[in-house]
This record gives C-alpha cells, structure tokens and sequence, in this order.
C-alpha cells in the first residue's frame, strides 16, 4: 500500500489567511482521494515581547477591506475583523494545541481556535479562555488548564518553532506538501496537483521486483 501524502501547514491563530486555508485544503484532499495526511504545524506571527497588531490601528483594517473580506467572500467563509485590543499572544494556545493533538484532538482544536477568534471575538490569550474553548471539544479541562498552568508541553512547543525555523518558514500559511512548498492561501487545483505530484514523486522511488508478503505469499 501507498504510503500517505504527508501536508504540513504552518499557521498562527491570529492569521484570517490560515483560516481561509482550510476550506481548499478540504476541497483538495476530497478531490485526489486516498490517503493524505494533514499536520497543523504553529508559528507565531508576533511573538512575546514584540508588540501584536491593534484593530483601531491603521493597517489591520485596510488590509482586512484589500484582502481578507473580498477572499473570504470568494470561499464563502464567514470571518469577521476581531475588536480583542491588543491581539493576543498565541504560545499559550499552541501550547494547548500541544496537549489536544496528544489526545487525538489536534484538528478540532486548531479549527475552534480560528473560530472562536474570527468569528465569536473571543481572547486566546485568557487561559479561562482556551480552557473552556477545549471543553468544548472534548478535552478534559482539569487536565488542560494543568498544563497550560505548569508549561507541560512549552519544551515541545519551542521545538516545533525550531522546526518553523529549520524550513524558514517567514509568512503563514506555509504548507509543505511531501516536498512542495506553497505559501500563501493555495487555489484547490494547484493544492491538487501538488497532491497529486507528492504521490507521484513517492511512486517513483519504490522498486518493485520478486518478494514475499507477511502473508506467506510469493
């Protein structure tokens, strides 16, 4: 059996784009069928102590008028400008992401944050916050809020942000589908043919020749 097309993407939580992503990335992956593996990877945009945007500033709607609502509009998505004052920080949430993709929960958790922010204008910078957004996905919130409180997973954390580094990763979302790079927000034919092109690529570096199975045939 093939092995699976591995996509990683780089996202922040404060970033509309990575949420404008998701829906390409599902229409995508429905298209090409068989196995395709998706793993949200975090970056922090702006990280402590360098100042996060402002919504009553000057550049957050401007670009949000040029470029988020008129994309957002084009994929259907409902998405809206949040008024949180300053925008929070996100390594507590990626920390929590940390805990909920340990407990088979990672995707759901990413897709809460991005709505709770883009669309509820809710503070993922509160832990009360993010406690109760996991409970809402399942996650036990006595657990969560531990570790969140005790920096159980900050170590893994700053080591996935290593691992941003190592691929250079400047702008969000950044995706790597098997060795294909593609920044920005991609259309679903060129996520496809990326898709398409990863598993083409894995083909072409099995051999097949004369072997026996785990099942005793030859």
């Amino acid at each position: 059996m093939a092995e699976p097309v591995k996509i990683k993407i780089w996202s922040d939580y404060v970033c509309p784009f990575c949420m404008l992503a998701e829906g390409p990335l599902e229409e995508a992956i429905k298209d090409v069928g068989g196995e395709v593996e998706v793993e949200w990877m975090p970056f922090e945009l702006r990280p402590h102590p360098q100042p996060t945007l402002r919504p009553e500033d000057e550049y957050l709607p401007s670009i949000w008028e040029r470029a988020v609502y008129p994309m957002a509009r084009r994929l259907g998505v409902d998405i809206t400008l949040p008024a949180v004052s300053p925008q929070p920080y996100t390594a507590l949430a990626f920390e929590g992401y940390q805990y909920a993709a340990e407990h088979g929960l990672g995707t759901a958790y990413n897709q809460r944050m991005f709505r709770a922010f883009f669309q509820e204008n809710q503070d993922l910078g509160q832990i009360d916050v993010l406690v109760a957004l996991a409970g809402g996905i399942g996650l036990d919130e006595a657990g969560f809020r531990a570790a969140l409180t005790d920096g159980t997973y900050r170590a893994r954390h700053e080591e996935a942000l290593r691992e941003a580094a190592a691929h250079r990763v400047q702008s969000v979302p950044t995706m790597l589908v098997g060795d294909i790079r593609i920044e920005g927000v991609p259309r679903p034919a060129q996520l496809r043919k990326a898709i398409l092109d990863a598993r083409a690529q894995q083909a072409e570096g099995v051999v097949y020749g004369a072997s026996c199975g785990i099942d005793g045939s030859c």
